[in-house]
């Protein structure tokens, strides 16, 4: 039995940090209902990379879902809708400002049809804010949130992180909420609605350079300090014999890496006597360091001399160098998923490993409406006739990409 078994999710999300949400639901064994709108369904359908006119992108974000496409633009596609609405546990939305209230599907007029339903929504800005008239993508977030203006070289221009680290947060936090409302419900029976902000789902991630002025006063500033930490050394990404390391040492490990540079006259060096000093002199430090590692044949011996001595190290991997990594495999972070047109895909993993659950459900990604006449007959009762009137009048649409 999956943790998740028996919740139905009614899908309205695309692209990413909605379908994030559902993608971890339906691992869990969620009955995820993906409402795509015709005629193209989800964006998230064209985006790279692609081969025969389907998107890898797609299949990894919406595995083990089932796709019913419709035309939103449709009364009665709308009341479809509404009748998928009385039959789910949660709902779903990652939609622009104003789309889902300009067809009625807000909250409160579902919660009149469901009224212990559990409503999620994902917005850059929040549904209820100052800026919740504004779109915005994982970039905007980035940007708004601080997290771009404290990232990449300290003489350089803000930098973007290389994932869709907003978009993929706040689906995180989504999957957290809605299950957090859920055992909510069951022990007081009432649904309620959760109003995600990307901005605010990285925003809280920020460790000191938002408290930092409260405890320093204008001398602090945050601003970016490139590949070594400003305040922590040594700290930070180093020249190896093949590549790039981070090392990354507090106070409890700086004994240990003297022992591991075979210099134990560093502890004592009055550069580098505490944490403040060494950051000051961190380039010394840096120096020192590159130095010592360039004697090693490669970077993993370089990691496994800091190793022996608890230091705490790891080489800096390229996406494609994980692939075969025994701690990606061995801890299922690499799967591959079977794809009805792509073959198989690899994907990433699911992240949390249950006692419970250890396994997670096998799930192929939709075509587009794949699912209309499961959906519509199996859920609402409608016939064959009266499904394929639908599709005649355009209220349904299918396409196998």
């Amino acid at each position: 039995m999956m943790m998740l078994d028996g919740i139905r999710v009614l899908d309205f999300t695309q692209y990413l940090a909605g379908p994030s949400i559902t993608r971890l639901m339906a691992e869990m064994g969620a009955e995820i209902i993906k409402i795509e709108q015709a005629p193209g369904g989800d964006p998230g359908r064209l985006l790279p990379v692609l081969r025969d006119g389907r998107s890898g992108f797609f299949v990894q974000q919406n595995r083990g879902k089932q796709s019913l496409c419709l035309d939103l633009h449709s009364a009665e596609a709308q009341d479809l809708v509404r009748r998928l609405v009385a039959e789910v546990d949660v709902v779903v939305e990652n939609a622009g400002p104003g789309v889902m209230e300009k067809r009625g599907f807000t909250y409160d007029a579902f919660k009149a049809i469901n009224p212990s339903l559990v409503m999620a929504s994902v917005s850059a800005f929040g549904r209820v804010s100052p800026l919740s008239h504004k779109t915005g993508y994982d970039w905007i977030a980035q940007a708004f949130s601080g997290l771009m203006d404290v990232t990449g070289p300290a003489d350089g221009p803000p930098h973007p992180v290389g994932i869709g680290i907003c978009d993929s947060n706040a689906g995180v936090h989504g999957f957290a909420a809605i299950g957090y409302a859920l055992f909510h419900r069951l022990r007081t029976g009432e649904g309620q609605y959760i109003d995600l902000s990307m901005v605010d789902a990285v925003y809280h991630m920020h460790e000191y350079n938002v408290h930092g002025r409260s405890v320093m006063g204008d001398t602090f500033q945050p601003r970016r300090t490139g590949e070594h930490h400003e305040l922590i050394a040594p700290f930070g990404v180093f020249r190896g014999p093949q590549g790039y390391l981070v090392i990354a040492v507090l106070q409890l490990q700086w004994k240990g890496l003297c022992a591991a540079l075979g210099r134990p006259e560093l502890e004592h060096d009055a550069r580098f006597a505490d944490g403040g000093t060494r950051a000051r002199n961190r380039h010394a430090l840096i120096a020192i360091i590159e130095a010592w590692a360039a004697g090693f044949p490669d970077d993993e011996a370089v990691v496994a001399a800091l190793d022996a001595h608890r230091v705490p190290a790891a080489p800096v991997m390229n996406p494609l160098d994980t692939l075969e990594h025994p701690y990606f495999v061995e801890r299922g972070m690499v799967r591959e998923v079977e794809d009805p047109i792509l073959g198989r895909v690899q994907v990433p993993g699911f992240p949390f490993k249950f006692s419970a659950q250890p396994e997670v459900a096998e799930a192929t990604a939709p075509l587009l409406g794949e699912h209309n006449e499961a959906v519509l007959g199996g859920l609402l009762g409608l016939d064959a006739e009266a499904i394929a009137a639908l599709a005649s009048a355009g209220v349904i649409r299918s396409e196998r990409r």
